[in-house]
């Protein structure tokens, strides 16, 4: 039907005279378009009463579930109706075969879409009316029972909503008896992936398959609640509610849902858009791996479809910016999205995010948390801004507070999680930490990030073998992401595995992609790897990677003074001296600095000006030499205090 014009109108006049519940019908269907649900629930139930007509029946309960009265709709929907006298035929129901008669379309939501039909003498198909005992409640005589029947029973359609209105409602097992607890058609001939929809929608047997996945949801059986929604886009890739659950509630692994994903049934079921929709659902996969495959994606999405402007476009832009820490340029994008549409959900996470990594925006993100608490109150981001906005304050207690309302209203937000640890982690309640990461490791049971924290928690704790537990399952899960590839060589490294190290800091550094505008994410990663070769006695490597540390913070007091010890080791005492003093002008109660210019300092003044001339001769001052390398020995040994050990500051969180 065209909104605009109501062409389908004149030609629907010259086909005969309307009755009156013609008319009616032709009242409830504009009421319906145009957004007046009382006026369609009002003249829906006059056209009820005089048909008693099932489909009439299906529509009003449609009205009333607009409206939110599902009570009212499931009590409709659930109560019987007088079996109709027309012959039976049985039609294709979405790819399904069921029994529906001939003067009405219950078979298919999308048959009759417009809830209207004509009748030449609407006198003679009222039907008749059953007796009502008390409370409304019906009362079949024997005689009729035979020749009743409920909507549900009647329409798997009007089973769909009926089971609809019980979720909403809160009736979860009911719910559950309405749908069952496996899809009871998929053994049929008609049901399959490689069966296309007859009426080119969306199957109904694929939607009965997501509100059962939701459904496993609210019954905490996650496991099976994925199952369902594979089980959903399998049947139909049509069905975006499934897709979105499995990929935004991070159900699978990446590899699982690259696989998935790209392994669909999308010639068999849409032949002529098989290619823009699997384009578009690769789009909104995460990005830890096959870089290149997304981003020709993104190329033939904008060349060949002119989804340029598209938010959804742009959002895959944004995240692949996002997961190479290159904040400012995801933030021009995310900013963009917002500009053409107020709420993105998708996108605003990661607008949030990039505020908070940038400290010049974070008044912008006070300005925009108030803003998003007056338009949407009821929305859990406007809260989980609120909550970034004070983490971004060092309020840990208050951010805490908001992001565990933001759960509260909804419980498969993953940010909200993630940042009501991340308060436990940098107030430095470790073990609170990871409780909090633990839990939503369980909810999100796709994600590596909550394993991947556990982990860096554990590490903070010394709990060696659960940190190397914590990352070995992350990796499993996904071994594409540049921090967790960073934590596994810090791991290395404090197993004294020194190479193993350094190719894992290289690796992690590969996949970063490092560019000019995420350098200062890396600079910690790059410290590790010169402490790395510095073990490794490698010092020309690393002097080139301390440098380069230096290069992008040149107040970085950790890469001076490791600069300062590797041009102690090569004997280039004065400018080790030099390094150490900038150091120490930057961190100037750092003990190990202190007692590292002090060594160097006697050792200018034993071997540099005298040349290596020492009194004792040769033998004196080798002593003197292994003195001062005990010295350095017992100086790197020592506990710290406020700053981490030189050769231990290596978790990039």
């Amino acid at each position: 039907m065209d909104a605009f014009q109501d062409t389908e109108m004149e030609s629907d006049n010259g086909d005969g005279e309307w009755g009156m519940i013609d008319r009616m019908r032709l009242w409830r269907h504009d009421a319906l378009m145009q957004h007046l649900y009382e006026t369609a629930a009002f003249w829906g139930d006059k056209i009820l009463s005089w048909t008693n007509d099932p489909n009439d029946a299906f529509w009003l309960a449609q009205t009333y579930f607009m409206t939110h009265q599902y009570a009212r709709a499931e009590r409709l929907l659930t109560r019987p109706f007088p079996a109709m006298t027309a012959k039976v035929q049985t039609v294709p129901l979405n790819g399904l075969e069921h029994d529906v008669l001939d003067d009405t379309t219950m078979g298919s939501l999308t048959a009759d879409t417009k809830g209207k039909g004509k009748e030449g003498h609407p006198d003679t198909n009222i039907m008749p009316q059953l007796p009502m005992g008390d409370a409304g409640m019906m009362q079949i005589p024997e005689e009729l029972q035979d020749s009743v029947s409920r909507l549900v029973d009647m329409s798997v359609a009007c089973r769909y909503l009926a089971a609809q209105c019980q979720v909403r409602q809160g009736n979860w097992t009911d719910a559950t008896e309405m749908l069952g607890e496996a899809n009871p058609f998929r053994h049929s001939v008609r049901s399959g992936r490689a069966v296309p929809n007859v009426d080119g929608g969306i199957k109904v047997e694929a939607s009965m398959c997501h509100l059962r996945g939701i459904l496993m949801l609210k019954l905490n059986r996650g496991d099976q609640a994925k199952l369902c929604f594979m089980e959903a886009l399998s049947l139909d890739v049509k069905c975006y509610d499934a897709f979105d659950q499995l990929i935004s509630g991070e159900m699978m692994t990446p590899d699982e849902e690259w696989e998935f994903v790209q392994g669909l049934a999308y010639r068999e079921q849409t032949q002529d858009d098989a290619d823009f929709v699997q384009l578009i659902y690769t789009s909104q996969l995460r990005k830890y791996k096959h870089a290149e495959e997304h981003a020709l994606t993104r190329r033939r999405l904008v060349e060949e479809f002119g989804l340029s402007d598209n938010p959804d476009v742009l959002f895959s832009f944004a995240d692949a910016l996002y997961a190479q820490f290159r904040w400012a340029d995801c933030y021009v994008i995310t900013t963009r999205i917002l500009g053409l549409v107020s709420i993105h959900d998708s996108t605003m996470p990661l607008h949030i995010a990039c505020m908070y990594h940038l400290n010049h925006l974070h008044s912008k993100l006070f300005i925009l948390a108030h803003e998003l608490v007056e338009r949407e109150p009821e929305n859990p981001i406007s809260w989980y801004a609120v909550g970034v906005w004070y983490l971004a304050s060092g309020k840990w207690p208050q951010a805490r507070q908001y992001f565990s309302k933001t759960s509260l209203m909804d419980p498969r937000f993953g940010p909200a999680w993630i940042a009501f640890a991340h308060t436990f982690a940098m107030e430095g309640e470790h073990d609170h930490a990871v409780t909090a990461y633990s839990t939503c490791a369980r909810m999100f049971t796709g994600s590596h990030l909550p394993l991947l924290f556990v982990g860096m928690e554990q590490i903070m704790l010394s709990n060696h073998v659960l940190a190397d537990e914590a990352l070995n399952t992350a990796y499993a899960a996904c071994d594409g992401d540049p921090l967790l590839i960073n934590e596994l060589g810090v791991m290395a490294f404090t197993h004294g595995d020194y190479q193993r190290a350094a190719d894992l800091f290289k690796r992690s550094l590969e996949l970063a992609q490092v560019t000019q505008s995420s350098q200062m994410s890396w600079t910690t990663t790059y410290l590790n790897l010169g402490t790395c070769y510095r073990k490794l006695k490698n010092y020309e490597m690393a002097k080139t990677n301390y440098q380069h540390v230096l290069e992008i913070e040149p107040q970085h007091p950790q890469a001076l003074g490791y600069l300062g010890m590797v041009y102690h080791h090569l004997g280039e005492i004065d400018k080790a001296i030099i390094k150490y003093h900038e150091a120490l002008s930057i961190d100037p109660i750092n003990g190990h600095l202190i007692e590292l210019l002090n060594l160097a300092l006697e050792s200018d003044l034993c071997c540099g000006s005298l040349e290596k001339v020492y009194p004792g001769g040769e033998e004196a001052f080798r002593a003197m030499m292994v003195s001062l390398k005990t010295k350095v020995l017992d100086a790197s040994k020592k506990p710290k205090v406020d700053k981490p050990g030189a050769d231990m500051a290596m978790s990039v969180g």
